[in-house]
């Protein structure tokens, strides 16, 4: 599918030049189509809750196949808290190394239960080699988010994981800003685990998160809520011993179904998509609006690898922000800083909009002033 075929997919983009899919993307149609129809059936009666039930079983086995992995490694949660809180319960506790400023969803579940080594930001971000430099024998995982939306830094997976491998850590990998636009291969950086809330890059409803475990690990994984989606298929309801599957599946979240029915529609369009084009898509437009916003005096707030986010540091936030608002384009706004990231159905109409409203909020100027 080409970048203008996707595009086509997203009502929203007809009005809106959107650049906050770091916050939440628009629908895309196959996906609202396919919330519009369960709420239909809901509202009509004419359902089958067991069909709806089934939906997280067809999302793990879309999403198996999307990340390369088998479906018998995947468990599907709700968030990506539950499933960082998931890997913590299930580790004997010990030293675990993150990030100080990592989106507290992948900070706050390790520090619950472990003893935690906090890595500061340095020049504007968290750096691949200062979480290298934190590691040593007494660690037991470290626990990364490959490009977080403060600041867009991309790290590398592939040397952190030759790191954790020299001091017998294992690897966490938070990949809720990134998968969905740049490639992931499983086989290639070997995480112990990873797991992804698919509300962002992914297009799916809030609410649909998978955690996958690298097959050896699966064992030793105990569900945080055990419940009726704990033991092997069928499911009973009443009674009986707590018998837990004997795959990731042991650690399903009982299903928003609506949640899932979304995400199943989600994860058919982004099958569609080849992964090497959406990757090389998104870094450009990045690497352009980066050119783009230094000819206009601003920069990003980091200076190492970037990825599709772009975080530009200024004093002007708030009037960038409605000079941003009153041209149409969704970006957020930081404090000291504004973010825009690039997904595959963003083009370079999207750039010129943003210089536009960038350069006319540096001036004091929006658009119904002029």
């Amino acid at each position: 599918m080409k970048p203008a075929e996707f595009r086509a997919l997203f009502p929203a983009l007809r009005e809106l030049t959107w650049l906050d899919t770091p916050g939440a993307p628009p629908g895309a149609g196959p996906v609202i189509a396919a919330m519009r129809d369960t709420i239909g059936t809901w509202s009509s009666g004419d359902f089958d809750w067991h069909a709806w039930d089934s939906a997280a079983v067809r999302a793990r086995e879309m999403f198996a196949e999307l990340v390369g992995v088998p479906a018998t490694t995947v468990a599907t949660m709700s968030s990506l808290a539950e499933a960082a809180a998931t890997v913590a319960a299930s580790l004997p506790r010990g030293r675990i190394v993150v990030a100080e400023k990592d989106f507290r969803s992948n900070r706050f579940p390790w520090l619950a239960r472990h003893d935690v080594i906090s890595v500061p930001a340095r020049d504007g971000s968290t750096r691949t080699d200062d979480l290298i430099a934190a590691l040593d024998d007494d660690v037991a995982l470290l626990a990364v988010s490959e490009v977080t939306s403060r600041d867009g830094h991309r790290l590398d997976l592939a040397a952190l994981r030759a790191a954790t491998d020299r001091v017998g850590a294992r690897l966490f990998v938070n990949l809720t800003q990134s998968l969905g636009v740049l490639r992931f291969d499983p086989a290639a950086v070997r995480p112990d685990y990873f797991a992804v809330h698919g509300y962002k890059w992914l297009l799916c409803p809030r609410g649909a998160a998978w955690l996958v475990t690298r097959p050896d690990r699966v064992d030793e994984l105990r569900p945080l809520a055990p419940g009726w989606k704990s033991t092997a298929a069928p499911h009973g309801y009443f009674g009986g011993a707590l018998d837990l599957a004997p795959d990731a599946g042991r650690c399903d979240a009982s299903p928003a179904w609506f949640s899932w029915i979304g995400a199943c529609a989600a994860l058919q369009v982004l099958a569609a998509l080849d992964p090497d084009r959406v990757e090389r898509h998104v870094l450009g437009l990045a690497a352009h609006l980066a050119d783009e916003a230094e000819a206009l005096g601003l920069r990003p707030v980091h200076d190492g690898p970037q990825s599709h986010i772009v975080v530009l540091a200024t004093d002007q936030a708030d009037q960038l922000a409605r000079s941003l608002a009153a041209h149409g384009v969704r970006a957020t706004a930081l404090g000291d800083r504004v973010r825009f990231g690039f997904h595959y159905f963003n083009d370079d109409t999207d750039i010129t909009a943003v210089t536009r409203a960038l350069a006319a909020g540096m001036r004091g100027e929006n658009r119904c002033e002029q």
